[in-house]
């Protein structure tokens, strides 16, 4: 029955084709406006780690005072001798800091010329942490930065670029005229957002090229790339060392605890911390910690676009009156069939029938619409550089779950719109019909 329905659908569907088109470009272009927003608005709110996002933490201590602080809260990321009293506790299962680095690396052979690589000064935990992916070797060792081993591991993009993709672990690599032994070759790993790397507002940066030792930048003097927010305190000292152990916020400190009580004790750790740098002078304000996981620190920097929800909230208010019209759409054409449905009453058809062919019919328009509404998808990705920032608009694009979403929705809204047509033409009295035809 389900193709004798069908069948009938689409013989139907051609015998009124102005009205069948209008029905298809309705649900199309509904469908595409909210398909190409959604793309965008998932991709700058989704999970960036599933799977481990609850047992991430970034951790911040208030430095300052609350006559500096925005609303109560303390600075994006922490001091350098507050990042690394912190790692050296050792309070947590996994801990990592890092800051940007952007140093000059220098190709092998004569005719090459040297360029600025994008990366991070950081420790051995951070792979594992992150889930960073590798396709030859592996990280450094915790001992390695104890040692401040001149050692490195860069991405899969770099190796293509310095080595032509082959397994390059082992070689050297000179940046800022040191030499550095590559330990591993990450796979492409780009998480968006970049939620571990907020305070420098990377959040859809370009991906990263290289990692090395936090303990071997500091010692050869690499200056930070990122973000150095020293607040309102414009004495820095004189010389690095007065401005690396000052109150300039600069080192993103993560831990890894692996449930809500190993988080409970580790901000009490943190507040025992703070305490400890009040009583030695240090801070003369009460303590002030945070201890925020992935998804609640996200929010509070406010990653996802407020354009990206506007966007997402026009469409689906374009989607619903296209849906309203085809509903509109449909029971015309329906009711125009009110001669066919009284005659098959008549023979005995029970109104489920009814309902089941007219249904079906609509699936076939809503299945038309989803294809029309993948081309104009398609189409409308091209454009999303108009509404959003450029590393926003390129996190767009069409893939085979935006495929099936668009093709399920098209189909299920239409489906949903011939339920009002469709009680309205089983509704149908088979005498009137008869009688009047």
């Amino acid at each position: 029955m389900f193709a004798y329905y069908l069948q009938l659908g689409l013989r139907s569907l051609r015998r009124n084709p102005m009205l069948t088109a209008l029905m298809v470009m309705a649900v199309g272009f509904g469908v595409a406006a909210s398909m190409i927003t959604w793309s965008v608005f998932r991709a700058v709110s989704g999970d960036p780690i599933p799977g481990k996002s609850s047992q991430l933490y970034t951790v911040l201590v208030d430095n300052r005072g609350p006559q500096y602080n925005d609303n109560g809260e303390p600075p994006e990321a922490l001091t350098y001798t507050d990042a690394t009293a912190l790692v050296a506790a050792h309070k947590a299962a996994h801990q990592t800091l890092f800051f940007n680095v952007a140093p000059s690396v220098l190709p092998e052979g004569n005719q090459s010329l040297p360029f600025i690589a994008d990366g991070y000064a950081t420790n051995a935990d951070f792979f594992n942490m992150f889930e960073v992916p590798f396709e030859y070797g592996g990280a450094w060792r915790a001992g390695d930065d104890d040692g401040r081993a001149a050692v490195a591991v860069i991405s899969h993009e770099l190796n293509q670029q310095l080595f032509n993709g082959a397994n390059s672990v082992g070689r050297e690599i000179t940046m800022d005229r040191h030499s550095y032994r590559i330990v591993g070759v990450t796979a492409h790993w780009d998480p968006k957002p970049r939620f571990y790397d907020l305070f420098s507002h990377n959040a859809f940066g370009d991906p990263v090229q290289l990692y090395l030792p936090f303990t071997r930048a500091i010692d050869v003097a690499m200056d930070t790339s990122g973000r150095n927010n020293c607040g309102s305190n414009t004495d820095f000292g004189v010389g690095r060392e007065a401005w690396l152990h000052g109150e300039c916020v600069w080192v993103p400190v993560w831990v890894e605890l692996p449930d809500p009580a190993a988080a409970t004790g580790y901000r009490e750790f943190l507040t025992h911390y703070a305490a400890e740098q009040q009583r030695a002078g240090r801070f003369h304000w009460a303590p002030n910690v945070r201890l925020r996981g992935v998804n609640d620190w996200l929010d509070y920097e406010r990653v996802v676009p407020p354009e990206s929800r506007i966007s997402l909230m026009v469409a689906l208010g374009f989607f619903a009156i296209c849906m309203v019209n085809t509903i509109g759409l449909l029971l015309a054409k329906f009711m125009r069939r009110a001669a066919e449905i009284g005659v098959r009453r008549a023979l005995g058809a029970p109104r489920r029938e009814i309902y089941r062919q007219f249904l079906i019919e609509a699936a076939a328009v809503g299945l038309a619409g989803g294809v029309l509404g993948l081309l104009l998808t398609a189409l409308g990705m091209f454009g999303v550089g108009l509404l959003f920032e450029p590393e926003i608009a390129r996190l767009a694009h069409l893939d085979l779950s935006l495929v099936a979403t668009t093709l399920l929705v098209a189909i299920a809204a239409t489906v949903l719109a011939a339920f009002y047509p469709t009680w309205r033409a089983a509704q149908v009295q088979p005498a009137w019909q008869l009688k009047s035809n």
